[in-house]
């Protein structure tokens, strides 16, 4: 059943993507996860075929498309693996803020380059002492003539090693009470000075995904990489960080559809005790059982996309769909590995790398404790 905010050009964007990435990222998706990272060149591939940021208008690289083709690109990169969910953090995140927020200057300056891939962008928000309480944030940046002087540490930041362009949340007020409105947002370019890349993260799963440490001792960055207003970097973050969640939740659907086709697969030809194990009542009922809780997930998750393209406001759906879904993901990677018996516990087999890939998403963006109690207060609990 077709989403209603999908139409015929959104299945035409679908089936021109991934035929681009059974050319361009399933052969060599593999050996992406064994280096450590995507390449550069995969991200440029992308911007000339039209597949970064297309939301964008015509005058930076875009063709002014709607949320639909964010939905149907995340989803395409998503059966790929999950590893790719740097380019929708790109496209969908990180982005929209300079769009938004950023001077004509800055929308000229960075935008065409984050559309052809020249530039990849990153969203510094996390610290090693700081995660769901941004306002305990200890970043700062203090001006100083027609500059900022930063300093601070960030750690698990997505695109961390590629990154040419990090949005930083720091303080610009450390007085400021309550904490939070003395949040900015700057954006550092890579080679500032006094900006440095730490290591690439050992993460237990999103091996091509590049999360790195970032280190801000002293980082000159001009004050006209200010994005916004000072002090309004909160709020900022929190009207954006529905889109995000969202996100989220396309992916870990996407990735549950995509187990849910390997297992199934799988067990149709896999022989056990002269039969298939699809034949065996367990196979059915566990399969069942988990193919309605995604179709449920998916019919849930469509509307709340159809009414954040709406403009309503989905700050409580979204935050089930975040956490609903990416339980389910942890679940249905368990139970189709366990249904790939020994098989799936061997790296060549993709569902071994899609449980090890699963668990992170019911943190990041949020953790779905978190979610839990953004959703206790928008129902009244609170």
């Amino acid at each position: 059943m077709r989403a209603a905010y999908l139409k015929e050009e959104h299945e035409i964007l679908r089936r021109s993507l991934r035929r681009f990435l059974e050319k361009e990222a399933y052969p060599h998706f593999e050996q992406w996860e064994k280096n450590g990272e995507i390449p550069r060149s995969f991200w440029r591939k992308m911007g000339a075929q039209g597949y970064l940021c297309p939301w964008l208008e015509e005058e930076y690289g875009g063709v002014g498309a709607d949320f639909g083709y964010s939905v149907v690109i995340n989803e395409e990169l998503e059966r790929v693996g999950t590893g790719l969910i740097g380019i929708g953090l790109h496209n969908d995140i990180v982005v929209p803020y300079i769009h938004q927020y950023g001077t004509e200057e800055q929308k000229k300056r960075w935008l065409p380059g984050c559309t052809s891939g020249d530039f990849i962008t990153a969203i510094a928000m996390t610290e090693p002492g700081a995660g769901s309480d941004l306002a305990a944030i200890k970043s700062n940046a203090s001006r100083a003539g027609d500059h900022y002087i930063l300093n601070g540490e960030k750690t698990f930041i997505t695109n961390g090693i590629h990154a040419d362009l990090v949005l930083v949340v720091c303080k610009t007020d450390t007085k400021a009470d309550p904490p939070h409105k003395g949040i900015s947002l700057l954006m550092v370019e890579k080679g500032t000075e006094g900006f440095k890349k730490g290591k690439q993260l050992n993460k237990v799963g999103l091996h091509s995904q590049d999360t790195a440490e970032l280190i801000f001792e002293d980082s000159k960055v001009p004050t006209d990489n200010l994005i916004g207003k000072e002090g309004e970097g909160f709020y900022y973050l929190m009207k954006h960080l529905q889109q995000e969640r969202l996100i989220v939740a396309i992916g870990g659907i996407a990735a549950s559809e995509r187990m849910l086709e390997l297992t199934i697969s799988y067990v149709k030809g896999r022989k056990a005790f002269g039969q298939s194990i699809a034949s065996f009542q367990n196979t059915q009922f566990k399969l069942v059982e988990l193919q309605t809780e995604v179709e449920i997930g998916r019919t849930f998750l469509d509307r709340t996309i159809t009414a954040h393209m709406n403009g309503q406001d989905v700050v409580k759906e979204v935050s089930m769909a975040k956490w609903w879904i990416t339980e389910l993901t942890k679940k249905v990677a368990s139970e189709c590995l366990q249904l790939h018996g020994g098989y799936g516990y061997m790296e060549e087999y993709e569902i071994a790398r899609r449980f090890r890939d699963a668990p992170v998403a019911a943190i990041y963006a949020g953790s779905n404790e978190i979610m839990k109690t953004i959703i206790a207060k928008k129902i009244g609990l609170v």
